[in-house]
């Protein structure tokens, strides 16, 4: 039997990010697991006793996960490394909002035990394959998690693209750019142009004009089916084109941009059942006190938790004022039909 490993990677800019590190891979050696770190972090973080490895896919083929101590950032770094292995990532947070990861700071040490006794489920997330052209002649081809767009390169001066959707044009914009972005890449740079918030499970693909001087410069979301594209007209700035805010291509006049649904998924580790109106309540700090909700009574007893089921955490966060399904608000007495007294609704 192959012996267990689990690549460590680590934000090791922040002094915390490195002291997580270096008590992750303790725990993980205790348990008899190989720990790996990258060839770029392996002198700052400092261990003895790992196999340092290259910052390419290599380092995470064969692992069993990916442990990300940072932001978002972080996590986007290291599925670079494992979109090709589909090794999956669990992200714990030392960053700001951290919407892709699944643990906080205070959670590590049970985060760690996680990982030990493989307790956590894994889900897939879509991504967006991207090709930029001009002429006909292929300038790069990428990929992204997050989102594709197309900015201007220059700051005094407006981009002029046409989008088109499914191989038909659907408008010209002068901007400062598009956005177009996967689900997980809702509640990131397309959420800060006013694009919708778009459920993890929901698949499809949003394009977000940013700053467009036109009547018609709505969100859109379109089908994951689609493929979308933007045109730099010919006599305008140049333009770049950032994937994930990592990897950048210049894109001359007359370039363009072509976005389709990945080939290959991102795979994520969960820990919690938490549902993702919970996530965005937490994370955005949304007030719902108030809230009196519907009391649920289940038909029948739960069965019981395995271990590969993961029901037994507790969620990542907690909401203010919201008792949880199956309770009343405090002081309200459930009422006869099973509802909290004054919480009917229709």
């Amino acid at each position: 039997m192959s012996r267990r490993s689990v690549l460590v990677v680590a934000h090791t800019g922040r002094p915390e990010a490195v002291r997580s590190a270096q008590l992750v891979i303790e725990r993980l050696s205790e348990a008899g697991i190989c720990v790996r770190v990258l060839d770029g972090e392996a002198d700052d973080i400092g261990c003895t006793g790992v196999e340092v490895m290259p910052s390419s896919a290599a380092a995470a083929d064969g692992a069993e996960v990916v442990m990300v101590l940072g932001g978002d950032g972080t996590l986007l770094r290291a599925a670079d490394l494992t979109r090709s292995s589909g090794t999956p990532l669990l992200g714990v947070n030392l960053g700001h909002v951290g919407f892709l990861a699944e643990a906080e700071r205070e959670d590590l040490a049970a985060t760690v035990d996680r990982v030990v006794t493989r307790r956590y489920d894994v889900e897939e997330r879509m991504t967006v394959d991207v090709t930029a052209r001009r002429n006909g002649t292929v300038l790069g081809t990428t990929w992204a998690l997050n989102e594709a767009s197309i900015e201007k390169a220059e700051r005094e001066r407006m981009l002029e693209v046409v989008a088109e959707i499914d191989g038909r044009p659907l408008s010209n914009w002068g901007c400062d750019g598009v956005v177009c972005a996967t689900p997980t890449g809702s509640t990131a740079y397309a959420f800060s142009a006013g694009g919708p918030v778009v459920w993890p499970e929901v698949e499809a693909m949003l394009v977000v004009p940013l700053s467009a001087h036109s009547l018609f410069a709505r969100p859109l979301v379109v089908s994951p089916r689609s493929s979308v594209a933007v045109e730099v007209l010919p006599g305008t700035p140049r333009a770049v084109l950032w994937c994930d805010g990592r990897r950048t291509l210049d894109l001359p006049p007359g370039a363009r941009v072509e976005v389709r649904r990945g080939a290959e998924p991102v795979r994520l580790a969960r820990l919690h059942l938490t549902p993702f109106t919970d996530r965005l309540v937490t994370k955005f700090g949304l007030p719902v006190t108030g809230w009196r909700g519907r009391v649920r009574q289940p038909s029948r007893p739960s069965p019981p938790l395995g271990d590969s089921q993961v029901g037994d955490a507790p969620a990542a966060g907690g909401i203010a004022g919201y008792p949880g399904p199956g309770f009343p608000p405090e002081g309200a007495a459930p009422g006869p039909d099973g509802e909290a007294a004054g919480g009917q609704r229709g």
